[in-house]
């Protein structure tokens, strides 16, 4: 990719702004070779990282279009919708554990909902494997949910919960795996 952009010389300046030392090095994007001090000091905000995984690959074009791509599946077609199981609901992507079917809800909508996150301790969420962004793509401000180990996209947070939270996690069926609990 750095060689293509490279021969468009229009494209050079943003390429030395953006990928520092892979248009000289033809290190990948993402590399160590291609992140700063400050980069490296941060750290990685996720186990994954996007070019060293072939999600489309890995998923179903439905799991990729919702997870990679951010998009939503339709109301009412996810298989966990109408799910009752006991068991933990966890990330198609890195199968990181996400939400417990004591959260899960029926709030009409036409998405499996869960009132929190497994992990959540009051309104605390540092424990648990999701993470809050503000998402403007629909005109407003809605608050999306993403998975804090690999950045899958699962769906969006609403304040219209049952108490105690408060909080509906509307969540595309596609973008999960359940597992059961083990029958005792």
């Amino acid at each position: 990719m750095a060689r293509l952009l490279r021969r468009l010389p229009a494209l050079q300046p943003l390429l030395r702004g953006a990928l520092p030392g892979a248009a000289r090095s033809g290190a990948r994007v993402g590399s160590d070779a291609t992140r700063t001090d400050a980069d490296k000091s941060m750290g990685s905000l996720t186990r994954y990282n996007e070019l060293s995984v072939d999600w489309q690959k890995k998923l179903t074009p439905e799991q990729f279009y919702v997870t990679r791509e951010k998009g939503t599946e339709l109301p009412f077609s996810g298989i966990y919708l109408t799910n009752t199981e006991s068991g933990m609901y966890h990330c198609v992507c890195c199968n990181a554990p996400l939400f417990s079917s004591k959260a899960k809800y029926d709030s009409g909508t036409g998405w499996p909902s869960f009132s929190e996150a497994e992990g959540t301790h009051g309104t605390d969420e540092r424990n648990t494997n999701i993470l809050r962004r503000p998402d403007h793509s629909l005109g407003s401000n809605g608050m999306e949910v993403i998975c804090k180990q690999c950045d899958a996209h699962l769906g969006h947070v609403f304040n219209d919960g049952p108490e105690p939270s408060g909080q509906r996690f509307c969540i595309n069926s596609v973008s999960l795996t359940f597992k059961p609990s083990a029958t005792q």
